[in-house]
């Protein structure tokens, strides 16, 4: 899938995502475990940021072309 195919994780957003917010919950999640949330360049600030501040956020890759 490409990147314009894949959009922003944020509530109500329809932009393309240019960002993989890699992350889990460590009370639920196997350590090893990641989910993703996609990011616009817009959101990708206030997504890390509510992940961050909980903990969860494990890193941030680029989304790459298939």
């Amino acid at each position: 899938m490409s990147p314009e195919t894949m959009t922003c994780s944020a509530k109500g957003c329809q932009a393309a995502a240019r960002w993989q917010l890699l992350w889990n919950n460590p009370k639920i999640h196997a350590p090893e475990r990641r989910k993703t949330w996609l990011a616009c360049e817009e959101h990708r600030g206030s997504l890390s940021d509510f992940l961050g501040a909980r903990g969860f956020l494990r890193g941030t890759e680029p989304v790459e072309d298939d």
